[in-house]
């Protein structure tokens, strides 16, 4: 099934006015709160992206880089992950709206973007 949009998950790092921001323009977007996902491991949200087909949007690079490299070294598929430095709100979804707006949910399968 081909995929145009690209749905996303915030964990909950991520600012949830991110999430309303993108709302507004009628993006498909939840945070980690919206789906009672609030202090799971690193793993479990991944894992829980994964499972809603969504791309996950983090400030966490460290760690999810190296979960990243597992799914790679495993041949495990994800739906993309997103690592936002740490900026105002309304700079992330900027720079989130600029990926949104030329890639396709499946180009952003195991990808890896940095914004």
């Amino acid at each position: 099934m081909n995929s145009l949009f690209i749905c996303l998950y915030l964990d909950e790092d991520v600012n949830v006015l991110v999430a309303d921001l993108f709302r507004a323009r009628g993006f498909d977007v939840i945070t980690a709160r919206d789906a009672r996902q609030l202090h799971t491991t690193d793993a479990e949200q991944l894992a829980y992206a994964v499972s809603q087909a969504r791309t996950l949007v983090t400030h966490n690079r460290t760690d999810f880089e190296e979960l990243v490299q597992s799914y790679f070294d495993l041949r495990q598929m994800h739906y993309g992950v997103i690592f936002a430095v740490r900026r105002p709100p309304q700079e992330i979804a900027q720079r989130l709206l600029a990926i949104l707006n030329h890639v396709t949910a499946d180009e952003m399968h195991n990808q890896v973007r940095y914004i």
